[in-house]
């Protein structure tokens, strides 16, 4: 069993930090760019964490959205509060309380620059 399998595994009914990886894991087994965790806890009140992530391409945006909204139903019974966003927007947010998902083209990333924004915030490996 590897890391990101134990991970997944071992994750019974995730929230928090460990949604917050979770999503990360099942965003790069959809190939996304660049994940990145920022803990927000002690800086905002809107959320605990941001996971931070690129797709090459609008069709994969959306395959990002919709792998991490079905694998954490049909396995956790986890179920987004909003999603936000299209694909043909360049960015979808998934929002899911205490993590909000950024999926962001990787021409937009920059654009919004959040991990810029929240400088002040540590990253989670």
């Amino acid at each position: 069993m590897n890391e990101r399998t134990s991970i997944i595994e071992l994750v019974k009914k995730p929230s928090g930090l460990s949604l917050a990886k979770l999503c990360r894991e099942i965003a790069l087994d959809k190939k996304a760019l660049d994940p990145v965790i920022i803990d927000l806890r002690g800086i905002s009140t809107m959320t605990d964490f941001f996971v931070i992530l690129s797709a090459q391409s609008e069709p994969q945006i959306k395959a990002i959205a919709n792998g991490i909204e079905k694998k954490l139903k049909d396995d956790y019974q986890v179920r987004p509060q909003a999603t936000d966003g299209f694909a043909a927007s360049q960015w979808i947010v998934v929002d899911y309380g205490d993590v909000l998902v950024h999926i962001f083209h990787e021409t937009r990333r920059p654009v919004y620059a959040l991990e810029e924004l929240w400088g002040d915030a540590p990253k989670v490996k």
